[in-house]
């Protein structure tokens, strides 16, 4: 594909976000790089083993709760829990449709596979949740929220403007410690798939043939009619998160990032540093869960919880042992 064509994406993608009040607002903060595991080569699928720029009025880093019953300011912790998620079947992966950036809800498989997902993770600290801007997302994080122990209330917050940050303040303090502050962002957004979406993939694929559909969907730095490369995708997704999410996880939060097959490989890609040839192998199974330390710095892949019976999968570190036996004791 030639180069103006992703240079015409990257400007459709940009007004889009626009459009939908969610401007390219400028960076608030500086990280630190960190360092992370490398993982073994080849073909990875992330399943059964295998969670701004914007909101910085509302919300800095630092004035987040550090754990689930204090509301003080945190202080530096040496490990957190980083949970990613993608979203539960929608209407449209029913349907067999290309989606990209379209806004579609969950089927009620999606829903089950939320709800699944949340059972995976009942036991692991969560303190603040990213979202996407598209409801996929946002169902399967309040859906997945509804299953953990600590029966805290997920909360979106509004900081597209002034009056919406006034009107949606909660005035309570008691009531914002038994509360998740859920932060959306388009750039978690799924790959924006330009002139193919609302397609059906198999009538694409005939018209167009398998090889050139292959490519648009799987080649790392090719983009679809107008639409965004998975490497456009990874820009804005990583970007984030190094700017917005990362801090979080220094500062001792615990995060829940639920999200999209693409913009999710893009994460692991920055994540496990895989190659551009490594990630388009990648695959991530709807609704579940997959676990990663940060401690010191660096992200250690722990896979998929398996579920609230197995209590060995939650001593993967101290902490989480710590947290699973705290909600034991306070909910037998």
């Amino acid at each position: 594909m030639a180069a103006s064509t992703s240079q015409h994406a990257l400007v459709s993608v940009k007004s889009l976000c626009a459009g939908a009040n969610f401007g390219f607002e400028k960076r608030i903060s500086k990280v630190r790089s960190v360092s992370v595991g490398r993982c073994c080569s080849g073909t990875r699928k992330l399943g059964l083993v295998c969670a701004s720029n914007s909101h910085s009025s509302v919300m800095e880093p630092a004035q987040l709760p550090l754990s689930p019953e204090s509301g003080s300011t945190p202080k530096k912790s040496s490990e957190s829990a980083l949970i990613l998620i993608r979203h539960g079947e929608s209407l449209w992966n029913e349907k067999n449709l290309f989606t990209g950036c379209v806004d579609v809800p969950l089927t009620p498989k999606g829903v089950d596979e939320a709800i699944e997902a949340g059972k995976r993770i009942c036991n692991i600290p969560v303190d603040v949740i990213y979202t996407s801007s598209l409801i996929r997302a946002q169902m399967t994080a309040m859906l997945a929220m509804m299953q953990h122990r600590r029966k805290k209330v997920p909360i979106v917050v509004h900081s597209e403007s002034e009056q919406a940050h006034r009107w949606s303040k909660i005035y309570s303090e008691e009531t914002k410690k038994q509360s998740i502050p859920v932060i959306t962002t388009w750039q978690l957004n799924e790959r924006m798939y330009g002139e193919l979406q609302g397609l059906n993939k198999q009538e694409t694929a005939d018209r167009f043939g398998k090889e050139q559909v292959h490519e648009w969907r799987r080649s790392y730095d090719t983009t679809p009619p107008n639409g965004e490369s998975l490497e456009m995708c990874a820009e804005r997704a990583v970007a984030y998160f190094k700017d917005q999410i990362v801090p979080q996880l220094v500062a001792g939060k615990h995060v829940m990032i639920a999200a999209h097959g693409n913009s999710l490989r893009s994460i692991i890609m920055h994540l496990d540093k895989l190659t551009s040839q490594e990630v388009i192998s990648l695959e991530l199974s709807t609704g579940i869960p997959m676990l990663y330390i940060f401690k010191e710095g660096k992200f250690i892949r722990r896979g998929s919880p398996a579920g609230p019976s197995e209590a060995g999968v939650y001593a993967y570190t101290r902490s989480l042992a710590q947290y699973r036996q705290k909600l034991d004791n306070m909910f037998q």
